[in-house]
């Protein structure tokens, strides 16, 4: 430079060519500057990591006494040092940082510095801590570590070398991913951290790293044995001559390694039957770095099974067990084949192969298979037939007595190639080679087991036995005989020649034609016994094996029983009839006819001859009034009973009529005797004798006269009259005969009959009516149709005198006319009361009975509770002793064969002497029909009682309803009870329906609760007449019981009772149930009984069921109905003792639906009626 000359001085650093922070323009006044020497060519000679060394010229000649102050700044501190030479070096600095650096020259005072000299300069950064983090087939990744404070400022310069070239990537981070680098090659990465001029670098970190070789490709199995597996596989890699391989064989439990330089590798020395993992890895030069293994697995195979077998056969399965000596890691399977068939698994080291055909022979073979399912040992093979099915449908299809013949059947495939085992038990054994057999050479008579079995075609295998038990036949019996024979017996006795096993037993088959049955006998005889007398059996007897079926040949005989006597046999008297009605019951068992023999007193005898016991036999005509000893033998097929015996009496009859006529004579002028004999007795003992008084010319018939009084003479209803009646003494013999002496007109009263005066200047004839039986009404009035009479021829006429007194008697005449006319206006009078109460019976006196029990109703309370104690013992005494009355009476219409269908029960038959009898209709029966005419209060006919109809009787029924005039019918049943008919429905229920000649229509029907009322158009067919028919039908009184209360009874019987007090005088009403006893005797009875109250103020009851039962047997039928109407009696009269009123009846409103009819009026309730 030139003095006093100005310049411009600028100081760069050298680093990255930039200013340094402190650079400025420098001016220099050359005029003005003394040089007191001047550092140039500062420069750096060394760079370290800590340190810089600096070396300057100076040129000034005193610059050996100088010192130089080197300012050293890095931009955030400033620090000196002092050197005395040109040269320094900067230590304590921090690696990789920027520093400035001033050097002046001091002079040798120390102060005096000259112009400093500048440079700048980075550290160098530190070596890096270099690792590789991550090794691939074509990349390698480091990581590094630089602990400088300046590192955030850094780059880092990787470089790359293989030997054969080198490469640089940078990185402004401590890690890198070096790529596309070559499989198992070996490389040194360098990496070099860079300081921020971008070209000071620290010290090189180097490593070097083989990359993994690739994975191999294609690994196989090649070979499989017990003990080895061969492996192979391919590598591409460009470095693969290099290689070596790893063969990693694991089996779960334990790992091993094997080397191989080719890529082929046998694995030996391993356990049968296990997996094994084979894992091959391709291995670089170093021996070291490993590429990805591959994989693969494989099961060793299993040795071959041993000792295979049999141990269960099956009609269509074999059992197979086997051994195996491996213990391999997994369990193994086992296959098992089955020749031409299929395969079977088993987990087990046994199988049960089914679904075979049975009888086939198989080829078993048995493989171990390891636990992939794949790979199998050896097989080792086992023949077995199947068993052949069990034969089917063995049967025995015939026995003999030495022999048996067995057939069956087999559905087996195979069986064209089996035989048969037959196995005799505890005998022998036969083959057959068909599917029969037979057995010979058996014992005759025991049982033998018989077991079939088809045998397979290896002539070993046997199916199931099939069994079968049969005895042989036993011989026929020998020397069947009867022994002894009786009505319901038979012995047999017999013989048998064998001698088998086991004892017979022995059948004996009982046949009569119709039916058979077997008895059985542990012996050689039998009894056989329950047969029917005179019937004709067969008896076979068969011996029986010990099986108790197999049977010889059967012995056969017939024999007839003896037949039975007949039983009840009964000989009555027919009323009036000469002959005898015998009757007797079925005999038990057959029989071709009856020999009856009538023995009389003179030793005669009659024989006849019956082939019929169901109905009466009638003998031929015998004599009146005598006795005779009676027999009825059995007869069966020559066969005949024992006799039956019975001594007999025939009947009674009509005397006969005395061929002289009595002898009247005069007494006075208003009496007269008559005069005659006892009639004679030879048709029966005369009971009494009417004298008869006849005012009519010649003589008129007699019977139909005998219940015409003195009263009715007077009255002019009759010229003929009873006068007199006698009761006979004690029976006479017939050769003794009395005389007889009546006197006529003495005004005294024998039974009902007056013996009143005659009339003065009047004639008179006489006849008298001997009786062998008589009957009288209530009234004691004779009642001819029931009695047995003949009459005297009549005796001459006489002629009584006149009365001395004449005209007193014409004066007493007019009183008594007088006395008269007033009786008549009276009797006028009390009629027309009578029939405002409606009451219209036929007669106006109370019926008297013949036994009562008479109670005053102030005493029946008491009475009531003594007879209702200890659980109505009284009640039960006095209806003990009503069960006998009237059984005796007869009942000849009801038992005639004929009329036996016409009845509901055969215990419940009219009476002959109240039966109701039908118009005849051409018939000798046709007028029959059970139903009995019933006394009421005031009337013999007030009711009629009859059973419920049957379909047969049904027009019959309606015949008796428009016959006997009836209006009213009580129905005390329902048509069907407890399931069972109690009573045929004898109306029809919408359009009208004829039943005979009688048309029947309903016009109206009111249903209640306890009962229904019904009114019907009853028309005649051959007259054109109809009237209403009304029927109360009471629908809450059960069979054989009684209803819930009394009071549902009695209010039903004031219904009836109000609508009957209506109808005409000779109209009876008709009560019916089933049987027409029980609930019918109970109804009629309670009627009685009310009126009874009503009207006398005594209780009869007693009295009234006797009375019933004389008409028709059973009336009140059980001992609670009997109760129960004593019930009635005690409620009516309590009520009427509370109340001291005649009784009014509640429920009358059900009856106002009717027209013409207005209800009583109502008053308070007592007990179901009012009072």
């Amino acid at each position: 430079m030139g003095a006093s000359s100005n310049y411009d001085l600028s100081v760069n650093s050298p680093s990255r060519n930039k200013r340094s922070s402190g650079d400025m323009p420098l001016t220099v006044d050359a005029n003005n500057v003394t040089w007191h020497g001047q550092v140039h060519n500062l420069q750096v000679v060394d760079v370290g990591v800590t340190s810089v060394k600096l070396t300057w010229e100076v040129n000034n000649s005193t610059s050996d006494t100088y010192t130089y102050r080197i300012e050293v700044s890095n931009g955030t501190s400033v620090w000196n040092k002092t050197k005395n030479a040109t040269e320094a070096e900067i230590t304590e600095l921090n690696p990789g940082t920027n520093y400035s650096f001033t050097v002046f020259a001091v002079a040798a005072d120390g102060q005096t510095e000259g112009e400093g000299a500048s440079i700048s300069q980075y550290t160098k950064p530190s070596k890096v801590d270099l690792q590789v983090v991550d090794v691939g087939e074509t990349s390698v990744n480091l990581t590094w570590k630089v602990n400088d404070s300046a590192s955030d400022t850094y780059t880092y310069r990787i470089e790359v070398s293989n030997g054969t070239s080198v490469w640089n990537k940078t990185k402004n981070a401590t890690e890198a991913e070096i790529t596309e680098l070559n499989p198992g090659t070996n490389y040194s990465f360098t990496v070099f951290a860079v300081a921020a001029d971008g070209q000071t670098e620290g010290e090189g970190a180097s490593i070097s790293q083989y990359t993994k070789p690739s994975k191999v490709d294609d690994l196989q199995v090649v070979d499989v044995g017990v003990a080895s597996v061969n492996l192979m596989w391919e590598v591409n890699d460009s470095a693969s001559d290099s290689y070596t391989y790893r063969i990693e064989i694991s089996n779960g439990t334990s790992i091993g390694n094997k080397t191989e330089k080719a890529t082929k590798a046998e694995i030996t020395g391993l356990i049968p039957g296990t997996n094994y993992s084979f894992t091959v890895f391709a291995v670089a030069a170093d021996g070291k770095t490993e590429g990805d293994g591959a994989s693969i697995s494989q099961y060793t195979r299993p040795n071959k099974v041993h000792d295979i077998q049999v141990v269960d056969v099956g009609e269509t399965s074999v059992s197979l067990t086997w051994e195996v000596n491996d213990n391999p890691s997994d369990p193994y399977t086992y296959r098992i084949e089955i020749a031409n068939v299929g395969n079977k698994t088993s987990d087990a080291t046994n199988a049960n192969i089914t679904g075979l055909i049975p009888g086939t022979c198989y080829n078993f073979t048995v493989f171990s298979v390891a636990a992939d399912g794949k790979t199998e040992g050896e097989g080792e093979p086992k023949s077995q037939c199947t068993k052949p099915s069990k034969v089917d449908d063995l049967q025995v299809v015939d026995v003999g007595v030495t022999s048996v013949n067995l057939t069956w059947e087999v559905n087996d495939n195979a069986s064209h190639s089996y035989t048969y085992r037959i196995e005799i038990a505890n005998v022998r054994n036969e083959t057959s080679n068909a599917t029969e057999a037979e057995i010979t050479g058996l014992i005759p008579g025991t049982c033998y087991n018989f077991r079939v079995f088809a045998v397979a075609a290896d002539g070993q295998t046997e199916g199931e036995g099939a069994s079968i038990s049969q005895c042989t036949e036993p011989n026929k019996v020998l020397d069947l005989q009867v022994v002894d024979v009786g009505e319901t017996f038979v012995n047999l006795t017999w013989e048998v020649n064998d001698n088998p096993s086991d004892p017979y037993t022995y059948r004996i088959e009982v046949a009569n034609g119709t039916s058979f049955w077997n008895e059985t006998s542990n012996v050689t005889e039998a009894e056989i016994t329950k047969l029917i007398p005179g019937t004709n059996y067969n008896f076979t007897v068969f011996a029986v094996a010990a099986d108790g079926q197999t049977e010889g040949e059967g012995a056969s005989v017939s024999q007839y029983t003896i037949p039975s006597p007949v039983n009840s046999f009964q000989c009555e008297p027919v009323a009036n009839m000469s002959y005898l009605m015998l009757k007797w019951e079925c005999p038990y068992g057959n029989y071709s006819h009856f020999i009856i023999k009538i023995y009389s007193a003179d030793s005669s005898v009659i024989t006849e001859e019956s082939q019929s016991c169901s109905e009466g036999f009638k003998t031929s005509p015998l004599d009146y009034f005598k006795t005779y000893n009676v027999t009825v033998t059995t007869f069966s097929n020559g066969n005949t009973s024992s006799p039956v015996q019975k001594t007999c009496k025939t009947s009674i009859t009509d005397p006969p009529a005395p061929k002289t006529a009595p002898v009247i004579k005069v007494l006075s002028y208003n009496s007269l005797s008559v005069e005659f004999f006892d009639f004679e007795a030879v048709y029966g003992p005369l009971k009494a004798y009417a004298v008869m008084i006849i005012t009519e010319e010649g003589c008129p018939p007699l019977k139909s006269k005998l219940n015409y009084t003195y009263e009715d003479f007077k009255k002019k209803k009759t010229g003929t009259y009873v006068t007199y009646v006698i009761e006979t003494e004690k029976a006479k013999l017939p050769s003794f005969r009395s005389q007889h002496i009546i006197s006529v007109g003495k005004g005294n009263t024998t039974y009902g009959y007056k013996n009143g005066p005659l009339t003065p200047l009047h004639s008179y004839r006489a006849s008298v009516a001997g009786f062998t039986n008589i009957n009288f009404t209530a009234e004691n009035i004779i009642m001819e149709e029931y009695s047995y009479v003949s009459f005297s021829p009549c005796s001459n006429k006489v002629s009584l005198p006149q009365d001395p007194g004449v005209i007193a008697g014409a004066v007493i005449g007019c009183l008594l006319a007088i006395l008269a006319v007033v009786a008549i206006v009276g009797y006028i009078f009390w009629t027309r009361r009578r029939k405002d109460k409606r009451n219209t019976e036929v007669s106006f006196s109370p019926i008297k009975v013949k036994k009562s029990k008479m109670i005053k109703v102030e005493n029946f309370e008491s009475y009531f509770k003594k007879q209702q104690a200890d659980s109505n013992c009284g009640f039960a005494e006095e209806y003990e002793e009503l069960k006998s009355t009237g059984v005796h009476q007869p009942k000849f219409a009801a038992e005639i064969p004929e009329n036996r269908g016409k009845n509901r029960y055969n215990n419940v038959l009219p009476y002959d002497i109240s039966r109701v009898k039908l118009s005849d209709l051409n018939s000798a029966t046709g007028d029959y029909i059970n139903a009995n005419y019933m006394p009421g209060y005031t009337s013999k006919k007030a009711f009629i009682a009859a059973q419920g109809p049957l379909a047969n009787t049904t027009e019959d029924f309606w015949r008796m309803i428009w016959e006997k005039n009836i209006y009213c019918i009580v129905m005390l049943t329902k048509c069907v009870e407890q399931a069972r008919t109690k009573c045929e429905q004898y109306w029809p229920d919408k359009q009208s329906k004829t039943y005979g000649n009688i048309a029947v229509t309903v016009v109206l029907e009111t249903v209640l609760p306890e009962w229904t009322i019904r009114d019907f158009n009853v028309e005649s067919a051959n007259t054109g007449e109809s009237r209403i028919v009304r029927q109360f039908h009471f629908t809450s009184w059960p069979d054989h019981g009684v209803p819930e209360t009394t009071d549902l009874l009695i209010n039903f019987r004031h219904h009836v009772h109000e609508y009957s007090s209506q109808n005409p005088i000779d109209s009876p009403v008709l009560v019916h149930c089933s049987a027409g006893v029980g609930r019918t005797g109970t109804f009629i009875a309670i009627d009685r009984l009310i009126q009874q109250i009503e009207m006398e103020n005594t209780v009869d009851v007693y009295g009234v069921v006797y009375d019933l039962r004389m008409h028709r047997p059973l009336m009140v039928q059980t001992e609670d109905q009997y109760v129960f109407l004593n019930q009635c009696v005690m409620d009516i009269i309590r009520s009427q003792k509370d109340k001291k009123t005649d009784l009014i009846y509640q429920n009358t409103t059900a009856m106002a639906i009717y027209e013409n009819f207005t209800p009583a009026p109502r008053f308070g309730k007592a007990n179901g009626y009012h009072a």
